[in-house]
C-alpha cells in the first residue's frame, strides 16, 4: 500500500511509537515541574501578606497595555478545558478511535500536555488576584464564555491540520508569553517576568513536540500534509483569543481591542505570524520534499510564496493609538 493511501487513522496508529519517544523527549516527569506555589507567595508563612504587598508594589508598575495582554492570556490559558476537549476529537485520539484510551500514545500525549498547560492558567490567574488591579470578576466572566462559546479553527478532526494548527499556536503562544516576560522585566516587575519566561520555556517545548509530529506525518504522508497546510494557512490560524469577549458582547468583539494592544507594545505581531510561518516552512524543509501529487505540488508553491506576500500586506498595515478601557483592568 503506497502512503498516498493511508487513511489518517491508519498513519496516526503507525507513528504510535514515534509519539511515545517525543512525549519522553519533551515532557517531564511531574515531580521535576515547577508548581504555581513555587512562584507566588506562600499564604502558610507569617510573612505572606508582606510578600503581597511587594507583589502589589510591583504590579503597579506594569503599564496599561501590558496588563491588558497579560489578562487576555490568561483567559485564554484557563479556557484549557475547550482545547483539550477539542484535541480530544481528533481521528486517531477520539476515544470512538481507540478504545483502550490509556494505551494510546496520542491520548498519552494530550493528556500530559494537559497537564503541563493547567499550571500556566493556575499560576497567571493566582497572580493576578493578589495583584489588586483586575477586576476579577470581570476577567471571570471572560473566561467562562470563552469556555461556554467553544471555537472552531475549521480543522475539523482532521490530525494533519490540527497539528499544523498547534505547531503554529504554541510558538505563538510562546512569543507573546516571552515578550511579556521582558517588558515586565524592564517596568520592574521582576516576579511576574520569572512566571512568563517559565510558561513561554513550557510552550516552547510543546511547539516543538508538535512540529515533530507534523515532521513524522510529513515522511508518511507528504501530499496529504502538504494539503493540510496550505489549506491551514489559506484560512489562516486564527488564535484562541480571537473569541474573546466581554460581559454583554458577541464571540470575538474583543479581538480588535486585544491585538491591537499587543501590536502596540509588540508582544505580538503580524510580523511574528510571518516569521513563525518562515520558521515552520524552513523546519520542515517544505521546498525540498518530493514525489507529490499535482495538487501539492501547487500547495508546495502557494506555501513557500505566502511569507513575502503577507510581508507586503504588513509593511502597510498601521495599529490604532488609542487605548481600549478594558472591563479587566481597575481604573
Amino acid at each position: 500500500m503506497k502512503f498516498s493511501e493511508l487513511s489518517r487513522l491508519e498513519v496516526m496508529n503507525a507513528l504510535g511509537d514515534v509519539v511515545n519517544g517525543i512525549s519522553d523527549k519533551y515532557l517531564k516527569p511531574v515531580e521535576e515541574y515547577w508548581q504555581p506555589a513555587d512562584l507566588l507567595p506562600d499564604s502558610s508563612m507569617e510573612n505572606f501578606f508582606d510578600e503581597v504587598k511587594m507583589l502589589q508594589e510591583r504590579a503597579k508598575l506594569l503599564s496599561y497595555d501590558v496588563l491588558a495582554v497579560l489578562i487576555g492570556d490568561t483567559v485564554t490559558e484557563e479556557a484549557l478545558p475547550t482545547y483539550e476537549t477539542w484535541l480530544y476529537n481528533i481521528e486517531g485520539i477520539s476515544p470512538r478511535d481507540t478504545p483502550n484510551d490509556l494505551l494510546n500514545p496520542w491520548s498519552r500525549w494530550i493528556r500530559a500536555w494537559t497537564g503541563e498547560e493547567n499550571r500556566h492558567g493556575d499560576v497567571l490567574n493566582k497572580y493576578l488576584y493578589l495583584s489588586g488591579r483586575v477586576n476579577m470578576k470581570a476577567f471571570e466572566i471572560s473566561t467562562q464564555h470563552l469556555i461556554t462559546d467553544g471555537f472552531d479553527i475549521g480543522t475539523g478532526n482532521d490530525p494533519y491540520k490540527n497539528f499544523i494548527y498547534t505547531s503554529f499556536q504554541e510558538l505563538a503562544t510562546q512569543v507573546s508569553h516571552r515578550r511579556v516576560a521582558t517588558l515586565a522585566k524592564k517596568e520592574g516587575e521582576t516576579q511576574l517576568a520569572r512566571i512568563c519566561a517559565l510558561i513561554a520555556a513550557d510552550e516552547g517545548r510543546h511547539a516543538t513536540a508538535y512540529a515533530h509530529f507534523v515532521e513524522k506525518i510529513y515522511e508518511t504522508d507528504p501530499s496529504q500534509m502538504m494539503l493540510a497546510f496550505e489549506y491551514m494557512m489559506r484560512q489562516k490560524i486564527v488564535m484562541p483569543a480571537h473569541f474573546l469577549r466581554e460581559m454583554g458582547m458577541k464571540a470575538g468583539e474583543l479581538w480588535g481591542h486585544f491585538t491591537d494592544a499587543a501590536q502596540r507594545i509588540e508582544v505580538y505581531t503580524t510580523h511574528d505570524y510571518i516569521d513563525i510561518l518562515d520558521g515552520l516552512l524552513k523546519r520542515w524543509k517544505v521546498n525540498e520534499i518530493s514525489g507529490l501529487t499535482f495538487e501539492a505540488e501547487k500547495a508546495q508553491e502557494y506555501l513557500l510564496k505566502l511569507p513575502d506576500r503577507l510581508t507586503r500586506i504588513a509593511d502597510r498595515m498601521k495599529v490604532p493609538e488609542q487605548q481600549y478601557k478594558f472591563s479587566w483592568i481597575l481604573a
